[in-house]
């Protein structure tokens, strides 16, 4: 079944919550207000699910995963703004019809996380957890998720690590700054905390970070000299997605982890689907047998 792991769609509920709002996140007609970036002209026909069923068809893909836009911050809101924001999203990317199915969000604002509504989410229907990449920066953003990372690995479901909002950029950045400084910086934190923390915790949990982790497997070799795990050993249960990268970085990520750690996510609309020029036997990994690993059985 081939597969994009990593798109995002706005449903209806969801784009009147965001326009019921008058601080960030919040949209303005069809324009994004975000505190960390400049703002944003979405397309309607980007959340149009009978054009992007007619884009997934074109595609050649079976499945898509929809993911909440973690930059939006909406997981960090107060829980009385937070909740019904995810629950209208949800509710919303739940009830479209195939080929779309979602990852799980969870509110992250509250002293603490308990994993029931996202075992909830999971027993609707939604394929895994998403968490944003600033959740998991560190020691503590691991152990802080630990209870709902358990839950997840109970239920045999995988991880998500998703770029999330990005800090106020330097006077003058251009609008391209979030996309290549924070999101990267975020997910190779995460990439990292995983190896020290993540993984001795929860030995069984399966994780797909967004965006090749923000080239972090490449980093190796350096990794190795400085103290950390053999560079050559590979960890069969983490995958990396292809968002916003092409053949030259999905080749040499490739080389680091192999070919069976790579899963094909686009990030549409944000970015166009970019199929690498690796021949088919690779293509047919990133896009179905790769996914279905990640996956696990439906």
């Amino acid at each position: 079944m081939p597969t994009d792991v990593h798109q995002h769609l706005w449903p209806p509920p969801f784009v009147a919550l965001l326009r019921a709002r008058t601080a960030p996140p919040r949209l303005d007609g069809w324009t994004l207000h975000l505190p960390g970036e400049p703002p944003y002209a979405a397309r309607p026909a980007d959340h149009d699910p009978t054009a992007r069923t007619g884009l997934a068809r074109a595609d050649g893909l079976d499945r898509v995963l929809l993911s909440l836009s973690s930059p939006l911050g909406v997981e960090y809101l107060p829980p009385a703004a937070s909740v019904p924001l995810l629950d209208a999203f949800h509710d919303g990317a739940l009830a479209l019809p195939a080929p779309f199915g979602v990852w799980a969000s969870p509110c992250l604002s509250g002293p603490s996380v308990a994993p029931g509504p996202v075992v909830r989410l999971l027993r609707r229907g939604c394929v895994g957890l998403q968490l944003p990449a600033t959740a998991l920066p560190d020691a503590a953003g691991w152990a802080r998720c630990a209870p709902l990372l358990d839950a997840v690995e109970d239920l045999g479901r995988p991880l998500f690590v998703h770029p999330g909002a990005a800090p106020p950029a330097p006077p003058g950045s251009p609008a391209w700054w979030p996309a290549l400084v924070p999101y990267v910086q975020q997910l190779h934190a995460a990439w990292c905390a995983f190896r020290a923390f993540g993984r001795p915790r929860h030995p069984r949990l399966r994780v797909c970070f967004a965006a090749l982790a923000g080239l972090a497997p490449l980093h190796g070799e350096r990794l190795a000299a400085r103290g950390g795990p053999d560079r050559g050993r590979v960890d069969p249960g983490v995958f990396y997605d292809t968002s916003s990268y092409g053949t030259r970085a999905v080749d040499a990520v490739v080389r680091a982890v192999g070919i069976d750690a790579v899963v094909s996510g686009s990030d549409r609309p944000y970015a166009v689907p970019d199929v690498p020029e690796l021949g088919a036997a690779a293509v047919h990994a990133l896009r179905t047998a790769n996914p279905a690993r990640l996956l696990g059985p439906a």
